[in-house]
């Protein structure tokens, strides 16, 4: 009964060494096959970064106006619309061409304290304007432009 029992032990720990073998095997395999695999960031187009860089701006302008606190200037920087690299080369149709210096224009009137129109007016026909140029191209972040609007 003895022997018996041992061989069933040698068979057991035989198997459980086989299995943790064949297991480390398969990890191994696993990790050289991970390391082959480059992955490739996405690095975002000059103009994707602008476009973030708007929609920050605006949404502090949005709080600002909300709380009735004085509006922070437009960035320089903005002015890079007119030649900042797009993810897609044939971005910068006449559609943008047009719609570029009227958003730069609705952007500095929403600071132009000596407007006649409603401060709240002058800032959502500047988001407006963002929506309206997305539905001719790039209409992904429609929805998240809609959210800077002050209802």
């Amino acid at each position: 009964m003895e022997c018996y029992l041992n061989n069933r032990f040698k068979v057991s720990a035989l198997l459980i060494c086989l299995f943790f073998v064949l297991g480390c095997k398969d990890n191994e395999e696993q990790a050289q096959v991970d390391e082959k695999e480059t992955l490739v960031m996405y690095q975002p187009s000059e103009m994707a970064k602008l476009m973030n860089a708007f929609y920050d701006y605006n949404q502090s302008l949005k709080a600002s106006i909300v709380k009735g606190e004085s509006l922070k200037p437009m960035p320089k920087d903005f002015l890079k619309i007119h030649t900042a690299q797009m993810t897609d080369a044939n971005g910068r149709n006449a559609t943008f061409r047009g719609f570029a210096p009227a958003f730069l224009k609705a952007q500095q009137n929403v600071l132009d304290s000596l407007s006649q129109t409603n401060l709240k007016s002058r800032y959502n026909n500047t988001i407006n304007l963002c929506i309206a140029c997305h539905k001719t191209e790039c209409v992904g972040p429609i929805p998240r432009i809609k959210k800077l609007l002050i209802q």
